[in-house]
This record gives structure tokens, sequence and C-alpha cells, in this order.
């Protein structure tokens, strides 16, 4: 099946139309934010491929150096400083003008948040990094006082209530999604009309699978993307131009 281009005026025509919108978000859309992603060709992991241990469990909690490297890249993370770009502004906008439904982000960045897009639309996935949790108890708290124990000379902080491993409230491979997290989502999705896959490789199931629910529904599939998909093949419009240009011009013309 042939990919067909990116019509801006065709998409926002579907948009106004829609009854149902859910969009689906990954690492590409905070990049223009200097976020940088995890499997582009200037991608974390695939530029340091060891990296990737620190977001696996298994490592995480067998290795108190992986541990600590964890908590020392916490301390230099981008994501502290970074602000949102037009993309995400643009998606909150759209919630003014188009029956935006369900916001799926697999980011961890809190971005959406900050752009101002309704909480109670919003679905993280994959966790946030504003919040610590313990893998032993029920323990959860901010990330600021954790991160001022790390600066204090604590290489791997443990749980004060349990003695515990801590970690970022993010979802790391190897470990299970929040299950009403992913229900919501895959209702969300079975229910569109048109679904937005924005800057998301579609690889990492089950999230990937999110743009299917939609087209078995025979929704409209809208994907955007640095790099093809998978999906490609099967989507109504696909488009490779940055999402901070992007976006904002589709959401302009709703």
């Amino acid at each position: 099946m042939d990919t067909p281009d990116l019509d801006l005026d065709e998409v926002a025509t579907w948009l106004r139309g829609a009854e149902r919108i859910v969009v689906l978000t990954g690492a590409g859309i905070s990049t223009e934010s200097g976020i940088p992603d995890f499997r582009g060709p200037q991608g974390l992991w695939t530029k340091n491929p060891g990296a990737e241990k620190t977001a696996t469990l298994q490592h995480y909690v067998e290795d108190d150096e992986v541990r600590a490297q964890a908590w020392r890249n916490r301390l230099t993370s981008g994501m502290w400083d970074a602000e949102p770009n037009d993309a995400h502004r643009a998606l909150a906008d759209l919630e003014g003008r188009a029956s935006l439904h369900t916001l799926v982000t697999q980011n961890v960045d809190g971005l959406h948040h900050a752009a101002g897009s309704a909480p109670e639309r919003i679905v993280e996935i994959h966790g946030n990094v504003r919040e610590v949790k313990c893998l032993s108890c029920p323990w959860r708290g901010p990330m600021g006082p954790t991160l001022e124990r790390v600066r204090a000379g604590e290489a791997d902080p443990r749980c004060e209530r349990c003695g515990g491993i801590l970690k970022s409230a993010t979802i790391s491979f190897g470990e299970n999604l929040v299950a009403a997290d992913l229900d919501r989502a895959q209702q969300a999705a079975a229910g569109a009309d048109v679904f937005l896959a924005l800057g998301t490789s579609l690889t990492v199931y089950p999230v990937a699978a999110l743009p299917e629910f939609a087209l078995a529904n025979r929704a409209r599939l809208v994907i955007v993307n640095a790099q093809a998909t998978p999906l490609d093949g099967h989507a109504h419009a696909v488009g490779r131009g940055p999402l901070g240009t992007v976006l904002p011009d589709l959401v302009a013309r709703v």
C-alpha cells in the first residue's frame, strides 16, 4: 500500500468533522524542546547502547552501579529545564477547536501538562519523572527531595520508609504498565474516528498497537514522524516534517 502524503487542509477537515480524536505522542515531539530521543539517528541509546541498561528493570535492580548512573543522569537531565515547544502548544490549542478526547504520551517529561493540555485528557502511559517510587513498598514522593539527597552524596538513595530501592516513577523495560492507564488508552483508541500518531516510532508494544485499535474502528490514521514506521502503509496520511512546524500549521486550519 502506498503511503499518502500529508495534506494539511484535508487532515484539518477530518479533525473538524471528528467526534473522537485520539493522539499518541512519542519522543519526537520533545526533541525540539532539547530532549533527545532514544532510537533516532542521534538518539541516546543509538549513540550509547549501554545507556539502555539504566532503563531496564532487571539491570537496575541487580546492579548498584547502574542505579548510581541512573541517578547521575537524572541530576543532569535536560528535562528539568525543558520548555514546551510549538507542537505541545498546538495540541493544547486543538482542544478548543475540535473534539480531542484523549492524549496518550509515551514521554515522561511532563511537557504536555506544562503546555496547558487538560490533565484529565492526558495518559502518561510510561509514567513520569516528577515522582519517585519505592520498588518494595507503596511509598511515592516528589523527585526534588530525592535528587537533593543525590547531590548531597547519596549515590544510590534508599527508601526512608522501608530501605527498598528507589527509582523514578517511569515505566522501565521489564516493568508492567499501569493496567488502568493501558486500558484507558486502548478503550480511547478503539473508539477513535481520527487517530494522530506524532513523533513515535510505533515499535514499542503494547503502546504501538494503539493505532491498530483505531484502524479496527475504521478511524483515519495520521502519522507524522521523522523516520518511517511499521504502520505507514496503513495510514491515511503520513508526514515527515518537524512537529513544531507541522502541528501549529495543521491546528490553525481546523
